[in-house]
C-alpha cells in the first residue's frame, strides 16, 4: 500500500498506538511519530514515548477502500474537508520522518500562523508579546521603533514562545 498517499487519521484520546497497530495488522503502512518525555511518578522518573501529534496517526490508504480502516476501534475519522479525505503533503511527512529519525530533541509545539500574536514564556524576555511576521526557520524577536523607522533582532529559542491573544507593537520572526 506504499503507492497510496498519506492521510491523517483522527483517533480517540490515547488510542494512537492501538490504532496504528490495528492498521498495521490489516496491511496498511502507518507512521506514528513519537518523542521521548520524562515523567515524574511519586517516587521516580520514567521515560515514555508520546505522540508528536496527539490524536493523530498517519497511514497510506486507498480512500475508495477505507472501510477496513474505519472500523478499527478508536479511529474517529480521516481528516479532510467535510467528508472528503484530503491527503497530507508527502514533503511534510518526509520532513517529520527525517526529524524523528535524526535523534534530535523533538517535542510538540503549537502551530503558529503569520500575523498571530505570541507571548515569550521564558528567559529575560518573559511576558513580552509580539506578532509572528514570517515562519522561515529563524528564531528571532524583532523589535521595531516606528518613529525612527528602525528595528533590531535578538536570537530567541523557539520553546520560549506561546500563542497569545493580545497584540503588542513587537514583531516576532520564527
Amino acid at each position: 500500500m506504499s503507492n497510496y498517499p498519506w492521510y491523517a487519521l483522527h483517533v480517540a484520546s490515547r488510542y494512537e498506538k492501538p490504532v496504528a497497530s490495528g492498521l498495521e495488522m490489516r496491511g496498511y503502512s502507518t507512521f506514528l511519530p513519537l518523542y521521548r518525555s520524562r515523567r515524574k511518578w511519586s517516587d521516580r522518573f520514567h521515560d515514555i514515548d508520546l505522540p508528536l501529534f496527539p490524536g493523530y496517526v498517519f497511514a497510506r490508504l486507498d480512500v475508495n477502500r477505507r472501510l477496513p480502516a474505519l472500523v478499527i476501534p478508536g479511529l474517529v475519522r480521516i481528516v479532510g474537508l467535510g467528508k472528503i479525505p484530503v491527503p497530507v503533503d508527502e514533503k511534510e511527512i518526509a520532513a517529520v520522518e527525517a526529524i524523528v529519525e535524526s535523534g534530535l530533541l523533538t517535542r510538540p509545539f503549537p502551530f503558529l500562523n503569520v500575523g498571530q500574536p505570541v507571548t515569550i514564556e521564558e528567559g529575560p524576555l518573559r511576558n513580552v508579546t509580539g506578532i509572528v511576521t514570517a515562519i522561515d526557520g529563524a528564531d528571532q524577536l524583532i523589535v521595531s521603533i516606528s518613529l525612527l523607522q528602525r528595528s533590531l533582532a535578538v536570537a530567541l529559542p523557539r520553546h520560549w514562545i506561546r500563542p497569545e491573544r493580545d497584540v503588542a507593537s513587537l514583531c516576532l520572526t520564527a
